[in-house]
């Protein structure tokens, strides 16, 4: 999958210091998350149905 195009975005719960950042970009049916200090490092991709999932298990 092509993200070089994709926008990202840094948590809102990022710390202020900038070492502890993730970042998340939309594209079509899939949510990808990666490392800001590492952009072009690994990322995981997976669909936006399993993220909701994930984010609802987070919260509890």
């Amino acid at each position: 999958m092509d993200l070089t195009t994709a926008t990202w975005q840094k948590s809102s719960y990022s710390g202020g210091t900038g070492g502890e950042c993730i970042e998340l970009a939309s594209a079509p049916g899939v949510v990808a998350v990666r490392d800001s200090k590492d952009p072009h490092g690994p990322m995981l991709v997976v669909r936006r149905d399993e993220f909701a999932v994930l984010v609802t298990s987070l919260k509890h």
